[in-house]
Formats: C-alpha cells, structure tokens, sequence
C-alpha cells in the first residue's frame, strides 16, 4: 500500500453497494440505480458484531437442542446435531455425517471467528500484518461460498422424509436456532465493509511515518 496513490474516498467519489457505479458522494443518490451512495457502510462495524453476537448465542441452542425427531420402524429419537451426526456415522452413512458436521458445525462456528476478528481488526483492537489482514480475509470470502452446503443439508433430510414407511424426520427447536445462525451470519457479512481494513492499515501507516518524522 502507497500513501502516494490517489484514494477514491479523498476525492469524494464513492462505489455504489448495488450496481457498481462510482460517483460524487455528494450527489447523495446513484444515478444509475437510484441507491444511497456512502463512502463506507453506515455503522459497519457495530451491525456486524451485533450479528455476530446474536450468531454466537443461537450457536450453543443450535449444538444442543434436539436437532430432529426421527421415527424408525416405530421407534422414535430425537437427537442433536452432534447426535446426529454419531447416528449416521454408527449406521454406516459416513458422507452424510461429515457433511453435517462440516456444514452445521465447522462452518458457522468458522465463520464467527474469522468475521469477528476481521471487526477487532477494524476497528483498531488488532493489528495484523497486511499479509495477515489478506489471508484471514481471504478465508472469511471462503467460508461465505460454502454457506450454501447448509442447503445441501436441508436436501439430505428432505430425501429422508420421503422414504416414507422406513424413517420419518420432523425438525425440533434446535433447527430453528441453527437457521437462525446461517441468516444472522450471512447478514453479518453483508453488512461488513471490507474497506474499513485498507482505511486502517493506511491510518497505522501515517501514524508511524509520522512518528519517524518527529524522532527525526
């Protein structure tokens, strides 16, 4: 990153967040689309780690609240998302049961770390390296393409209602909550700006050449 590079923001021209076009903010709409134009997303942070907080809590709900109801020849179990995954894997269906573990576990927890820690770092409580800042950044962009295995999930169970006689699935309170968790942190990363990271490495860096110059 160059200080001597001419910034967008420092010209007041301003991208828009839904078609693209770069124009004075101070124009106040887009003209293409009619979209408010801002230089960064209002109150980015603070929506974000609010979404992320409210991710967080439904996250331990959505772990330990019966996940499913299952009814087998009659006999009828309620399990959670860890329970579920040890009853697919006991009965031999192994990719079932990793997916479930990677798309209901792995993922969202992943995804509330590398967001969360993208905030700290935006707002100024961390201070990564910008190799640091890009490879974290990079993963959080990883994990939102595969947000829609939990689709997928969704698909396996829907397939195993319809085998009627043999197994019968009704969802349990612990689906809501794990719904709650893939809206929430999807919201969070749309409302996240990823600029705020750039605006701060860019802030350290006038702040410490400024430091050289005072030394000096």
């Amino acid at each position: 990153m160059s200080g001597s590079l001419p910034r967008a923001a420092a010209r007041g021209l301003a991208g828009c967040h839904t078609c693209g076009k770069v124009s004075p903010v101070s124009l106040g709409r887009c003209p293409r689309c009619g979209s408010h134009l801002h230089l960064r997303k209002p109150d980015s942070i603070r929506r974000t780690m609010a979404f992320m907080l409210a991710a967080a809590a439904l996250y331990i709900p959505a772990n330990f609240l019966p996940m499913m109801t299952m009814v087998e020849l009659g006999v009828v179990t309620s399990n959670t998302i860890v329970g579920g995954i040890i009853y697919f894997w006991k009965g031999g269906a192994y990719p079932i049961a990793l997916v479930i573990l990677t798309a209901s576990i792995l993922i969202p927890l992943l995804k509330i770390i590398s967001i969360s820690w993208l905030c700290l770092a935006a707002s100024g409580k961390l201070h990564p390296s910008p190799a640091m800042l890009g490879r974290m950044y990079w993963f959080t962009e990883l994990m939102g393409r595969w947000s829609m295995v939990d689709i997928f999930v969704v698909g396996i169970l829907v397939a195993l209602v319809q085998l009627g006689n043999y197994m019968t699935v009704t969802p349990g309170p612990g689906a809501l909550a794990f719904g709650g968790v893939v809206v929430l942190t999807m919201f969070a990363a749309m409302s996240f700006d990823p600029r705020l990271l750039w605006d701060r490495l860019e802030m350290l860096e006038l702040d410490s050449s400024t430091l050289k110059k005072t030394d000096t």
